[in-house]
């Protein structure tokens, strides 16, 4: 499969599985600041980012733009380990969950998974040198 266009055959479901993590975290953040961004505001915005990456990722994965793909997939996995693990380290931080709150818990942890197969799929479908 080596050389092959990333936005083909199983590609097109992480476009799709992208497509609709963006929809529901888009959705949830911009529920969650326009009627209770006081109560947690480091979180909603974080869910807000989280949907903007997928956005990223979505548009990236659909039209085979491999570089771009890469960093907002190594951005994503960042995020999860970074907000994963400090979402457990100091809960009072983040009195209300995030898209990648206890690494995605609250979506079966879909959001820790779905950056590796991404890179999987990305590092798999690259052209040989």
């Amino acid at each position: 499969m080596t050389g092959a266009p990333v936005n083909t055959g199983p590609g097109r479901l992480l476009v799709a599985v992208y497509a609709v993590f963006a929809l529901a975290a888009g959705a949830r953040a911009a529920v969650q600041i326009a009627t209770r961004y006081d109560q947690a505001p480091l979180a909603y915005v974080l869910s807000a980012f989280a949907a903007a990456v997928y956005i990223v990722l979505t548009v990236a994965l659909a039209r085979g733009a491999r570089r771009t793909a890469l960093a907002a997939c190594a951005i994503e996995l960042a995020g999860v380990l970074v907000v994963g693990t400090l979402s457990l380290a100091d809960s009072a931080a983040f009195p209300r969950a995030t898209v990648w709150s206890g690494f995605g818990s609250g979506y079966g942890f879909i959001p820790l998974v779905l950056p590796l197969v991404g890179l999987f799929w990305l590092v798999r479908t690259r052209r040989p040198d």
